[in-house]
């Protein structure tokens, strides 16, 4: 969530900073398929007519070129910048660099993918009446676990102020959610209805050779990591019938740092011109990126309310109640045996924090669009629970108020 405070901040910046690309495209799916539901899939279903007019989709995560586009290649730019946040927390200086910094929250995290998991699975178990359809529905349990970093760091700015520690604290916990998000989606939900082909990772190992090999002959151009071990990954991930979207998780962290590689950028001792190899790449696509999630909304949230079902009801159960259950108790032991919370915070901060990362939007969108392969039906309910969390901004803005949570800006 990096930004360059000393520049003024103008009306494209508000656009970015409210995420409204991503909520206008939102809106425009869920309208557009509950006014007209065959053209919406003819737009996801789209495929140019070349050869015998049938295209490959890697494994089943896309219908047509629409899809592909957005979910296999535009997405590996999205998880790109969030690994490029995942590994400025891990160096030198950052906010998972040391035990003290990051006990509470990493406790925090784990309360908010174990709580959310717990609530999910006794959902499908106990309030299911179909047993059948309760195990097809407990197979999406990973739909939950992840925070939306971008929405909750904005809820948490409104309710918190920019200054207060809470604000820090959520984006950290974030942060680490959705590197757990990452490894669950790899592991659990790549394969879709095809075979991996386990193989082809080969060429996801090699391309973080060559990017190792790169850092250590001083390579700083971003471009190049990308065009090179970063096509490979993609190619290795897609061939393996793995979700591409992925692909650059495991390179943006061989992209050299100011935390580790300080002697590629000596000639620049002026902090304002002091970026390194992941700020450049940031800087880049981040813009590209916050209007590009209007694409992702459209592709991805276009559900019937007319889906609206148990898959529901339990994604959004395992994000409001297991989110914020799970948070506040692991934290709040950890604070009790010495694991302290951030100085400024207390119960009451951390039960609203806990709260406000239980917008869970995209990242559960994405799941969900993979963890229910063959099942429409309940990945079209899955989908509204992701998307109906989106109103636990105004409960946390009203709760905020009812605290009385004082706002440090």
């Amino acid at each position: 969530m990096s930004s360059d405070h000393s520049k003024p901040r103008g009306p494209l910046d508000v656009i970015q900073d409210y995420s409204l690309p991503l909520i206008f495209g939102v809106i425009a799916a869920v309208v557009w398929a509950n006014v007209d539901m065959h053209s919406y899939e003819q737009l996801l279903s789209w495929t140019p007519h070349l050869g015998d007019g049938h295209g490959h989709d890697g494994g089943g995560h896309g219908h047509g070129w629409f899809k592909f586009i957005v979910d296999d290649l535009f997405m590996a730019l999205f998880f790109g910048i969030a690994a490029k946040e995942i590994t400025e927390a891990c160096l030198p200086g950052g906010d998972l660099s040391s035990p003290a910094k990051a006990a509470n929250p990493l406790l925090g995290t784990l309360g908010g993918v174990v709580g959310p998991v717990a609530v999910y699975l006794a959902y499908c178990k106990f309030v299911v009446v179909d047993p059948d359809l309760g195990a097809k529905i407990a197979g999406g349990w990973g739909v939950p676990t992840a925070t939306d970093i971008a929405l909750a760091w904005l809820v948490a700015r409104l309710a918190f102020g920019n200054k207060h520690p809470a604000v820090k604290f959520l984006l950290l916990l974030a942060v680490a959610d959705d590197a757990i998000g990452l490894a669950i989606i790899a592991i659990f939900y790549s394969g879709g209805e095809s075979t991996p082909q386990w193989h082809m990772l080969t060429l996801v190992v090699l391309g973080m050779a060559i990017a190792f090999s790169m850092r250590k002959m001083k390579v700083t151009n971003f471009w190049l990591y990308l065009l090179i071990p970063g096509a490979l990954s993609w190619a290795g991930l897609f061939t393996a019938h793995l979700h591409p979207a992925l692909a650059l998780v495991p390179i943006v962290p061989f992209m050299p740092s100011k935390g580790f590689d300080v002697g590629l950028y000596k000639e620049q001792e002026t902090p304002e011109k002091f970026h390194d190899t992941l700020d450049n790449f940031e800087h880049f696509f981040k813009t590209p990126v916050d209007y590009g999630l209007f694409c992702f909304g459209l592709a991805n949230a276009g559900v019937a309310f007319s889906v609206v079902g148990d898959a529901t009801w339990a994604v959004l159960a395992a994000l409001v109640i297991g989110k914020t259950v799970g948070i506040f108790l692991f934290s709040a032991i950890g604070n009790l045996v010495g694991l302290s919370l951030p100085d400024g915070m207390d119960l009451r901060t951390l039960l609203l924090a806990g709260l406000t990362a239980g917008l869970g939007l995209t990242v559960a969108l994405f799941v969900a669009g993979v963890a229910y392969p063959g099942e429409a039906e309940i990945t079209g309910a899955a989908k509204m629970g992701a998307l109906l969390s989106a109103f636990v901004a105004p409960v946390v803005l009203v709760l905020g108020r009812v605290l009385r949570i004082q706002k440090m800006n």
